[in-house]
C-alpha cells in the first residue's frame, strides 16, 4: 500500500524504498511484542543487503527469495593471535547458485515439504551457510536453500533466511505460507472491490482499503463460527467446469450473507392483491444473490 513514483512527481519528493517501508512495520511489530521470536516472510523485493543487516541487528529472522547469481563467499576466518589490521568480512567466494545446478556433487537432500496449501510434495535442496557480499553494503551472513523438483515440474529456487541457524526444511515450509497472504489480497479485490474503489479524495481511498481488508477477516471469522455451531452452514459450490473439494472465500462470503438475511425472504401472511413467488422460489433467488460479485 505504498505510493508510487508518479505520486511524489508533482510534490517534488522522491518515492520512499519498500525496504524502508519494511523496516518501519517490522520495528513497530518489535516494539508491541518485544519478547517473542519474530519471523518475516517476503518476496524477492525485499531481499536487500540493508534490510537484511538491520533485521540481523534488532534481532528478526527474515526469509525472501535469492538471486541464483548472488554473491556468496565463505564465512570470515576468525583472526589469529597477533595479527594486525581489521578484520576480514568475508572468505572465499563460493561458486554460484546457479552453477550448483549443473553440478551433481552437491549432496541434495529429498524432503517432503508442505507445499503451498497442496499438501506435502516431494523435493530435492541443498543448503549451506554463507556471507552476502556486495560493495558498499554491510555484510551479512546468511542459510542459503537451493530447491527443485525431482522432474522439473517448476523452475528451481533459492531462498535465504538471516538466521543461519534454521533448517531448510523450515525455511521453504515457512516461505510457502505466503501463498495465504497472496490468497487473501486476490480474493478481496475479486469479492469485496479492493484497488476498484472510485474515490476522489485520497483519505477516502486509505480509509476504505483498510476497512475492506478488515471485512475479510470479519466474514472468515463468521464463516468459521458457523462451521463450528451450525452443521452444514458451509457448502462447497461445485460447477460443472471447475471441481474443488475445499470451501472457498465465495462461499464463506456466501454463506454469512445468508445468515445474515435469514437465508429466506418473508412473506406477507395475507394474501396479497398480486401474486407473490413461492417460498422455495424466493430461496432460489436468495441462494443466487449470496453468490452475486
Amino acid at each position: 500500500m505504498a505510493p508510487s513514483a508518479r505520486y511524489y512527481e508533482p510534490r517534488g519528493r522522491q518515492p520512499q524504498k519498500l525496504t524502508a517501508r519494511a523496516r518501519q512495520a517490522i520495528g513497530q511489530v518489535k516494539r508491541w511484542v518485544p519478547h517473542r521470536a519474530l519471523i518475516f516472510v517476503a518476496d524477492s523485493s525485499y531481499a536487500g543487503l540493508e534490510l537484511l543487516a538491520w533485521c540481523q541487528r534488532l534481532p528478526v529472522t527474515l526469509i525472501t527469495p535469492l538471486r541464483l547469481d548472488a554473491a556468496l563467499f565463505a564465512l570470515a576466518p576468525k583472526p589469529r593471535p597477533g595479527q594486525n589490521g581489521r578484520p576480514r568480512l568475508k572468505g572465499a567466494a563460493l561458486p554460484k547458485l546457479a552453477a550448483r545446478l549443473q553440478n551433481r556433487k552437491p549432496p541434495w537432500q529429498h524432503l517432503w515439504v508442505h507445499w503451498y496449501g497442496q499438501g506435502k510434495r516431494r523435493l530435492e535442496v541443498t543448503t549451506g551457510t554463507a556471507v552476502w557480499y556486495h560493495a558498499g553494503q554491510v555484510p551479512g551472513p546468511i542459510r542459503w536453500v537451493l530447491g527443485r523438483h525431482p522432474l522439473g515440474r517448476f523452475e528451481p529456487q533459492a531462498l535465504l533466511s538471516s538466521d543461519p541457524r534454521q533448517s531448510a526444511r523450515e525455511i521453504v515450509e515457512l516461505f510457502t505460507r505466503r501463498w495465504q497472504v497472496e490468497v487473501a489480497f486476490e480474493e478481496t479485490r475479486a469479492h469485496l472491490g479492493v484497488e476498484t474503489q472510485r474515490q476522489w479524495n485520497s483519505k477516502a481511498i486509505q480509509r476504505a482499503t483498510p476497512v475492506l481488508l478488515g471485512l475479510f477477516s470479519i466474514v472468515t471469522l463468521m464463516a468459521h463460527h458457523l462451521q463450528q455451531h451450525v452443521p452444514g452452514a458451509l457448502r462447497v459450490r461445485v460447477w460443472a467446469w471447475y471441481a474443488k473439494c475445499q470451501v472457498s472465500f465465495s462461499d464463506a462470503l456466501a454463506r454469512v450473507r445468508a445468515h445474515l438475511w435469514r437465508a429466506g425472504i418473508c412473506l406477507s401472511a395475507v394474501p396479497p392483491d398480486s401474486r407473490k413467488p413461492r417460498r422455495t422460489l424466493a430461496s432460489h433467488f436468495a441462494e443466487l444473490l449470496c453468490y452475486a460479485q
